[in-house]
């Protein structure tokens, strides 16, 4: 069957590496996949909807309010927004000019990350507080005293880096001086509970990515104070053509399709039975441990690969292997580009002489195509 991927001579991809954007994110459940065909079939008003999912996805985890977003970024961008120009429609429209406005946007220097560019979108400048060796409160106390600040950006993955303040410390700091913690959690979804944790810890705001958890690429939301997330309908993209202000997050729009997907997901990622899915990972990490079995120059061991991008020992999701190219004749790197030749092409994590395949989005099927790539490569 000609399909519009063979009309575009577009190469499939069995995907090896896990959950990333570039990848197209995870692979929706039937389950989901029907929803949107079903939502597809009628039309409806988005801020309605909009609403109703966001109160749904609050009442989950204890936030006061939430609302969907295309993608963490994308709530990193109106949650920033909306702590700038607050329900104010027409400081929503004069972003991402930010005259008479609070302008900075704080970040510990030790949590500086590749996402924090998206904070600066809105027009605010991003200042670091602290130094490399770390932050103390007297140094927050410092950069607030200017009461120019708008928000806080706290990173959650970087909570536990050596001489980074704690979430817990920067909202007490930050609560007397009336400026919102913004917590990017955005693939910090297991345990299911987790997310709530967040919240419970003090977070005005937190960013949650709904591709980590089954969801669309192009999903997530954000949850926290009510008046807060009002701020962030008041920045969003409804009622730009029929409302009285150009609001600056109208490029950011959404299809109800994808609203609708990111709910269904996140219902059966909290109803999931999350150790029969490890189990599951464990066994086709070790279906192909068997099937490359006995290949001389390759030993492997069962890992994890963290959202961090980590090998560590447990749960375990994929199959570490190591290229002996004296035995083999070929490197990881010559092993991983020969991987990515085959029609499919395989793409795998590759680390010095070291080749991983994660196996959390691969059909059993596609795990005994990767062994017999393997085997055929050498």
């Amino acid at each position: 069957m000609n399909t519009f991927l063979d009309q575009l001579d577009i190469r499939r991809t069995i995907n090896g590496c896990g959950i990333y954007t570039d990848l197209g994110g995870s692979r929706l459940s039937e389950t989901v996949v029907h929803a949107m065909l079903d939502v597809n079939k009628d039309f409806v008003q988005l801020k309605p909807l909009l609403d109703g999912s966001g109160a749904w996805i609050a009442s989950q985890f204890g936030a006061e309010a939430a609302r969907v977003t295309p993608g963490a970024a994308a709530a990193i961008m109106l949650g920033t927004a909306a702590c700038l120009a607050g329900q104010d429609g027409n400081k929503s429209e004069q972003l991402p000019d930010l005259t008479c406005m609070k302008s900075r946007v704080l970040i510990q220097s030790v949590h500086r990350y590749k996402y924090d560019r998206q904070a600066t979108m809105s027009g605010a400048k991003l200042t670091e507080y602290g130094g490399a060796q770390g932050n103390s409160t007297a140094q927050l106390e410092e950069a607030l005293a200017a009461n120019d600040a708008a928000m806080i950006l706290h990173p959650i993955h970087l909570d536990e880096v050596e001489g980074s303040l704690r979430l817990e410390d920067v909202v007490k700091i930050a609560r007397p001086h009336g400026v919102p913690v913004f917590v990017d959690a955005a693939y910090m979804v297991f345990p299911t509970n987790l997310m709530a944790t967040y919240i419970e810890r003090g977070a005005d705001l937190v960013a949650i990515s709904s591709k980590y958890y089954g969801g669309p690429n192009a999903g997530g939301f954000i949850m926290g104070r009510a008046d807060l997330v009002k701020a962030v309908s008041n920045v969003h993209f409804t009622a730009y053509e029929s409302g009285t202000t150009l609001k600056y997050g109208r490029p950011l729009k959404m299809d109800r399709h994808t609203i609708v997907a990111v709910c269904v997901a996140l219902e059966e990622w909290l109803n999931l039975d999350h150790d029969a899915r490890h189990r599951h990972y464990d066994r086709q990490v070790q279906v192909l441990k068997q099937d490359i079995a006995g290949i001389t120059g390759l030993s492997s061991e069962p890992k994890c690969f963290t959202m961090d991008e980590r090998f560590i020992d447990e749960p375990v999701n994929a199959l570490l292997i190591t290229v002996d190219a004296a035995k083999t004749g070929k490197s990881a790197q010559a092993m991983a580009d020969a991987l990515f030749d085959q029609q499919p092409c395989i793409a795998v994590i590759q680390e010095d002489d070291k080749i991983g395949v994660v196996v959390e989005v691969l059909t059993d099927s596609e795990v005994i195509k990767i062994g017999e790539a393997i085997r055929n490569a050498l």
